[in-house]
């Protein structure tokens, strides 16, 4: 399990495989200084609620990973991220798409 930190003080623990998706979606919004919200559930040992933070271009951000690999990128979950980073309700993980399912599916 890799680690996502906002602002070196607010975090969560994301499977290594997921975390390097999400890093790529965070930065591509971020290089394009787009502001948005990013949106996680919490383990149910902490309450299971839900937390959300505002990044922009001035948070800071680590994405620590467990393992030394860099996992293999989806391109259809990338997609599925950033179409979602898009939208009003901001970035949250969904799972990785089948790949055998037809586009749009």
């Amino acid at each position: 399990m890799g680690r996502f930190t906002y602002q070196e003080s607010v975090g969560v623990e994301i499977e290594d495989r997921a975390l390097a998706h999400l890093q790529v979606v965070i930065l591509d919004k971020l290089r394009r200084n787009e502001s948005f919200a990013f949106t996680w559930r919490e383990d149910a040992s902490l309450g299971d609620g839900r937390t959300t933070v505002w990044l922009s271009s001035a948070s800071s951000l680590v994405f620590k990973y467990h393992g030394s690999r860099v996992p293999q990128l989806s391109g259809a979950w990338l997609e599925a991220l950033a179409t979602i980073a898009n939208g009003t309700a901001g970035l949250h993980l969904v799972p990785e798409p089948d790949p055998q399912a037809p586009a749009g599916a």
